[in-house]
């Protein structure tokens, strides 16, 4: 999957689970960037984006992500090209 796909459908996933329409994702953003991100919200982030990429997570692998940059390309190492 190419990363425009995925920044794609994770942008539809994140304005989802933050419920904000005009949400903007660049590789640069962060928790702190995003109102009502905290740990409640980003445990159902993951879980959204597991689902809707059929991909599994370790706990590992989340809790050393920076960004939404490095979440795309975690996400697009674990999806079939």
């Amino acid at each position: 999957m190419k990363p425009t796909e995925i920044y794609e459908k994770l942008t539809d996933i994140f304005r989802d689970v933050f419920f904000e329409d005009d949400l903007v994702l660049s590789p640069e953003t962060t928790a702190e960037d995003v109102d009502g991100w905290d740990s409640l919200t980003h445990i159902r982030l993951v879980l959204a984006v597991s689902k809707a990429f059929g991909v599994k997570f370790s706990a590992s692998e989340i809790g050393n992500l920076k960004n939404v940059g490095e979440f795309v390309g975690l996400i697009e190492k674990k999806t079939p090209a």
